[in-house]
């Protein structure tokens, strides 16, 4: 996945005002934000850029772990993209993403994900934690998509 992952800038959640704080203080709060969703981020940097972008840079435990890191930050009002520069210890099928636009359904985008709306528990499932509920996503949010056999469905 290597490179800029795109994100909305004016949606998202949160965090006081991510870029009219102390750089170093900026980055706690990026980093606390993951481990409130109890990921690990064992291995892997979390730089904020003077741009609106974060770096993520270093060795993640494995793939799934690496997109959920950048879903956590990257969701984040404020800011704009992930440069994904991180590695992983474990490798995986690399996930599409998919920004959520007005009258988005889990069901509609798996529709066109996967030709079916059946397989809208597998995109909630991909986003957990960050997503509590199949019916609470919002515009500008940024979902992982991940890559499944959907021969059987």
């Amino acid at each position: 996945m290597l490179g800029m992952i795109p994100f909305v800038k004016a949606a998202g959640k949160g965090l006081g005002k991510l870029f009219g704080k102390d750089k170093k203080e900026a980055e706690e709060a990026l980093k606390k934000e993951v481990d409130t969703h109890g990921l690990d981020s064992t291995g892997v940097d979390i730089r904020l850029g003077d741009d609106g972008t974060v770096d993520i840079k270093g060795e993640a435990v494995s793939q799934e772990m690496k997109e959920k890191i950048i879903l956590a930050v990257g969701n984040i009002e404020g800011i704009e993209g992930v440069k994904d520069e991180a590695t992983t210890k474990i490798e995986g099928r690399q996930s599409n993403f998919h920004t959520v636009v007005s009258g988005d359904t889990l069901s509609a985008i798996s529709k066109k994900y996967y030709g079916t709306w059946k397989l809208y528990p597998e995109i909630f499932e991909a986003n957990k934690p960050m997503l509590s509920d199949p019916d609470k996503i919002y515009p500008g949010q940024v979902l992982r998509i991940p890559a499944i056999n959907t021969a059987s469905s």
